[in-house]
């Protein structure tokens, strides 16, 4: 899984514009953002690649205690970069990026297997809408403190 992860960003990455700069020029920073019940650490790999290609990279150590905490933290790795950002969000960390990606230096979101909210929509509120054409939430509310 991580190594399909890893290929599949770093192709991303090589081949999609603005990402696609020459070796030389780098045009963008690039911000990771894991989910949930993770850190930053997952993101090892990706860094090494991306960072041999020359980018700027940088991986958030999201608290994971309030997604309005992940947030913040996000913004200021966000203010670190020194370039335009990429921001990459894995699972949780979608919903992360939707809310930080606020931002002017933002050049662009890129949701990797992630959750993707509208602003001010919660992974909550996904996780409990019924699926377009069905009846019930693929995710059903506890009963008794059970799922």
């Amino acid at each position: 899984m991580k190594r399909a992860i890893t290929g599949l960003l770093a192709a991303m990455i090589t081949t999609a514009s603005p990402l696609a700069a020459s070796a030389a020029e780098k045009a963008v920073s690039i911000v990771l953002v894991h989910g949930a019940f993770v850190d930053a650490s997952g993101w090892q790999a990706v860094h090494d690649i991306l960072s041999a290609k020359g980018y700027q990279v940088l991986a958030v150590q999201n608290p994971t205690v309030t997604l309005k905490g992940d947030v913040e933290a996000t913004r200021q790795v966000i203010a670190r970069a020194k370039k335009p950002v990429v921001l990459v969000g894995h699972s949780y960390g979608g919903a992360v990026i939707t809310e930080a990606g606020d931002l002017p230096k933002v050049q662009s979101l890129v949701y990797l297997a992630a959750y993707a909210p509208q602003a001010g929509e919660s992974v909550f509120d996904i996780a409990t809408a019924p699926t377009p054409g069905e009846d019930k939430a693929p995710l059903l509310p506890p009963s008794n403190n059970f799922l």
